[in-house]
């Protein structure tokens, strides 16, 4: 089977990346010359500084889809469309300030005025639909212009003492002095520029990772220099639910590594019906029909890629990428080059896909249909009040996990990325409006709370063979990171994972009847 990619149409964000002062890279892609080379790099150096420091590396706007915790199911779909289109809105006004570095560096008012107000202004008419579907679906009369607008970003200072962009030990202040409490940091370390004035020496995409819109040098770190920190699932976030005691047993489902390249931009979950709804490229494993029009009578129907064929659940991940200045098929596409995603797509070396039980007690089957999404894609500036990420290195997964970094693994140990989904569930609902209440993780004694129903945990491990970066003069050379909405700068706290449940009825007991007996299945 070929790759699952539906021709669309143009998208408006292809329009405008390609009308921007962008440079192709190979023939495609987006490439942003970095400010912050220039502003060490030539002229006045102090003036260029300033400058440089005094650009938005990014547009921050309210997460609405988070906010919108109780939609009537007639509304769904409606405001599903707009929560897309806001997305897009903001994949665009991204765009748009990635192309105006000059502009702005001459005005100071032109990110606010020629980027931030209009965006402000088409939120506005969207979230107002968004109003009128609820509305007209009989639900509450609510109010959301309190999130239309947004915020640049600013890029922090480069430092001046030895030479490299953007390092700081300490958090990044957001949107009015809010901020991260994990140190991840708003870096412009490694920023894009006006894409005119640096553009040959960096074209090769090496310099500037993705398309120059991330990751930094700053997004990287030796593992091996790593302190030891806590093991796997015990943050707050992504815990491990199985124990010593409980249900120990285990089920793994063998469904490939998605050597058969099937891939698009879509998310049924939270954009069902709109095309490239992700703005980001996605590996699928298990179910081989989902994309953004898929019907649960057809994932049901689907061929699966998975060894046990009473297995059509569909597992989904955004795409890791290799920057070694090779471009991959989608170098022109939207959700690939036209938005930052660039670079040769790794496929996992292992896909590892188990389910493991309760600490506290049995499990209950899954609902078919259910669906969970674990991590954040936004996180980087949302927040990481949702972020569920785990980078590590084989070798070292016992000893350290990394949140906000991107690993540089030793010579023979491979990049790492586990993830452990929500195993709490309302006993109700196969999904939520936000796509997130009705499920939750377990607490820390395998307890789950609101009357929730304890469910099998999925627990994915992703294994890569990546060569690994290098940093030269504080810029990393031939990075890798995952696929991400443009604005968020292809952070490694973006990580995020999806599960769509289509096991049979006889699987699916099977399943629970080996974890709650203490069996290991397959």
């Amino acid at each position: 089977m070929g790759r699952n990619i539906r021709k669309r149409r143009t998208s408006m964000t292809a329009k405008v990346v390609a009308g921007s002062a962008a440079l192709a890279l190979g023939g495609g892609g987006l490439v942003w010359a970095n400010f912050y080379a220039s502003a060490h790099e030539s002229g006045s150096g102090q003036n260029q500084v300033k400058a440089a420091g005094a650009q938005i590396a990014t547009i921050q706007c309210p997460d609405v889809g988070q906010k919108l915790t109780n939609v009537p199911n007639g509304a769904r779909s409606g405001v599903s469309t707009e929560l897309a289109n806001l997305d897009k809105q903001i994949t665009e006004a991204y765009a748009r300030l990635a192309s105006t570095r000059q502009a702005q560096t001459n005005d100071a008012g032109f990110v606010q005025n020629a980027i931030l107000g209009p965006l402000k202004d088409k939120r506005t008419a969207a979230l107002d639909r968004i109003r009128i579907n609820i509305q007209r679906a009989g639900g509450a009369n609510t109010n959301l212009g309190q999130l239309a607008g947004c915020t640049g970003v600013p890029a922090e200072q480069p430092q001046t003492n030895d030479g490299e962009a953007g390092q700081n030990d300490g958090g990044q202040q957001q949107d009015g002095g809010q901020q991260q409490d994990d140190g991840q940091q708003q870096d412009g370390g490694q920023q894009q520029g006006d894409g005119q004035d640096q553009g040959q020496d960096q074209g090769n995409g090496q310099q500037n990772g993705q398309g120059g819109n991330g990751p930094a040098a700053d997004d990287f770190v030796d593992i091996t220099q790593v302190q030891a920190n806590a093991q796997l699932g015990v943050g707050a976030n992504g815990l491990a639910a199985n124990g010593r005691s409980g249900s120990r047993g285990t089920f793994t489902t063998k469904c490939g590594t998605n050597g058969n390249d099937n891939h698009n931009t879509d998310n049924v979950i939270v954009a069902p019906g709109v095309s490239n709804g992700a703005h980001h490229l996605h590996d699928y494993v298990g179910n081989q029909s989902n994309d953004a029009f898929a019907s649960d009578q057809e994932l049901a129907a689907a061929q699966t890629s998975c060894q046990n064929q009473g297995d059509k659940s569909s597992y989904f991940w955004p795409v890791l990428r290799l920057q070694d200045g090779s471009q991959d098929f989608d170098q022109n596409a939207a959700g690939g080059g036209t938005e930052g995603n660039v670079g040769k797509i790794l496929q996992p070396a292992q896909a590892q896909l188990k389910f493991v039980g309760n600490k506290k007690g049995n499990v209950v089957a899954m609902p078919t249909a259910l669906r969970i999404i674990t991590g954040d894609a936004k996180a980087f500036v949302n927040g990481n009040a949702n972020a569920n990420v785990n980078w590590s290195c084989t070798g070292f997964e016992n000893k350290v996990q990394l949140e906000d970094k991107y690993p540089i693994c030793p010579q023979g140990s491979q990049v790492v990325r586990t993830t452990n989904f929500q195993s709490c569930w309302d006993g109700q609902n196969i999904d939520s409006a936000n796509h997130r209440t009705h499920v939750a993780f377990a607490q820390a004694d395998g307890t789950c709370a609101n009357n929730f129903k304890a469910i099998p945990q999925l627990q994915v491990r992703l294994v890569y063979n990546v060569p690994a970066p290098t940093i030269e003069n504080g810029t990393v050379v031939n990075p890798y990171a995952v696929d991400s909405f443009p604005e968020n700068l292809h952070k490694p706290i973006t990580d995020h994972n999806d599960f769509i449940n289509f096991f049979s009825a006889n699987t699916m007991n099977k399943l629970v009847k080996c974890i709650n007996t203490g069996q290991k299945c397959q």
